[in-house]
């Protein structure tokens, strides 16, 4: 039987964080089980490990990682690599380890405070693009958004750093807060975008962001942490020039949920990529 852990990642709290499965020992499994079981589980998405190639991170540090959600495989997924991490860091010892993932290698740095492990992982080399106006049209439609309940100082942007997201700001909390979509429609979207979920953003001050995150392709209707977007929205942020004097955004995710998550996101001079942190515990 295979053994399937189960962590909260970006809280400390159980009741808090977006859930995840992670299996450290995924040898032998076919995609056909690996996605049996993450149905089964039922979290938005269950990692699964194999060993890696050899690595800088050292040895036994290295794996291979894949990642499937209830409806699908996702080529990366930020919540259950910190979650796994975590994992990895509870046997193995804190410090660096590497994920070798569908995009490319992802390391995540393992820290140790007052008993609490927090992970940052850093994303590949991000990109951002524009969004059609008739996509972005046909996501409001679906979401039963209006153009003019956009924020205009964040333009639609597609942004990846290992899955891509649309990313849509609210002019408003509220209109980030009343959250009712097309699931069906939006998912057609998603699909034909190949998107892996639509990052809906509210900006509270310039380094404070609130988000919300449908997640239709995966069989959910909305994610409670999304490391991936988290790390798609720095790229974006820098891209627009957000974060102009601000090397590090909040992003708070969940709460309309009754989920609580805590996101941090780096963004370090001369390095391209995204550097996510998160705390993760197990359930």
């Amino acid at each position: 039987m295979t053994d399937v852990l189960r962590y909260t990642a970006f809280s400390t709290d159980p009741a808090g964080g977006n859930r995840a499965g992670v299996v450290l020992d995924a040898a032998g499994l076919s995609a056909e089980r690996m996605a049996a079981i993450a149905a089964d589980v039922g979290y938005s998405e269950t990692a699964f490990l194999t060993p890696g190639p050899a690595d800088e991170a050292g040895a036994g540090r290295s794996f291979t990682a894949r990642y499937f959600s209830p409806a699908a495989e996702v080529p990366f997924c930020g919540h259950a690599t910190v979650a796994t991490a975590v994992a990895l860091a509870e046997r193995l010892g804190a410090g660096d380890f590497a994920l070798h993932t569908r995009p490319g290698r992802v390391p995540v740095a393992v820290t140790e405070a007052d008993g609490v492990l927090k992970a940052t992982l850093s994303s590949v080399e991000p990109h951002v693009r524009e969004a059609a106006a008739a996509d972005v049209a046909e996501a409001l439609a679906a979401l039963r958004w209006s153009a003019a309940e956009l924020d205009p100082a964040l333009p639609p942007r597609i942004a990846f750093a290992g899955a891509h997201h649309l990313v849509l700001a609210a002019a408003t909390r509220a209109r980030l807060a009343d959250l009712d979509y097309d699931f069906g429609r939006l998912r057609a979207l998603m699909e034909r975008l190949d998107l892996t979920t639509v990052q809906l953003v509210w900006r509270e001050s310039p380094a404070v962001f609130h988000v919300r995150d449908p997640f239709p392709v995966g069989g959910v209707v909305e994610d409670a942490a999304t490391g991936a977007a988290a790390a798609a929205f720095g790229a974006y942020a820098r891209e627009l020039g957000l974060a102009a004097g601000q090397d590090r955004l909040t992003l708070h995710q969940g709460h309309d949920m009754g989920s609580p998550s805590l996101l941090e996101v780096e963004l370090r001079a001369g390095d391209p990529r995204v550097h996510v942190t998160g705390a993760a515990v197990r359930l």
